[in-house]
């Protein structure tokens, strides 16, 4: 298996940077803004990025995340016995700007479970989609609002993301088989 990086440490810094000032320009600062990760690496993501903007604000931006391991459509393929992990949210949602926050966009499906699962916890006014790489192959019309990295890729490739949080570096690499 051939494994190239496409994305390193200071690479991944720089996309996150810039991704922190596209949500508070976008959105006229962050006082209606609520930072969401999905499970796992979007959280870690999420993280950073609250970090970031509040370097650059000033303040703190109400962060969060979300487990959608229930809401899957594809639930039944991955575990008989699925590990459920806790889903943190800012006590109120409602009238809210989300940015929900994940590592990779591929189909889709992934970004629309976590719409479902953050909608059983409120009615934000807006969903915004933050990604770190889009790979492309999308079966929903999902669209990022904002993207570290758009990575045109075959559905042979997979696009493999490490955060020094969760795993022992931070890279992003493509395996092709």
């Amino acid at each position: 298996m051939k494994q190239s990086v496409i994305l390193d440490e200071s690479a991944i810094r720089r996309a996150l940077t810039r991704i922190a000032h596209e949500i508070i320009e976008r959105n006229k600062g962050i006082d209606d803004i609520v930072l969401v990760g999905i499970k796992t690496r979007g959280e870690t993501l999420a993280d950073r990025l609250a970090r970031r903007i509040e370097e650059i604000e000033g303040k703190p931006v109400a962060l969060g995340n979300l487990d959608i391991t229930l809401y899957r459509d594809d639930l039944s393929k991955k575990s008989l016995d699925p590990e459920v992990k806790a889903t943190e949210l800012p006590h109120d949602i409602n009238g809210k700007t989300v940015v929900l926050v994940d590592d990779v966009l591929y189909t889709g499906r992934t970004v629309r479970a976590a719409m479902d699962a953050l909608v059983d916890h409120g009615r934000p006014d807006y969903i915004q989609l933050a990604v770190l790489i889009d790979r492309g192959h999308r079966e929903l019309p999902i669209r990022p609002d904002f993207i570290g990295k758009n990575v045109p890729t075959s559905k042979s490739e997979q696009v493999v993301v490490r955060l020094s949080e969760v795993d022992t570096a931070d890279e992003v690499t493509i395996n092709q088989q």
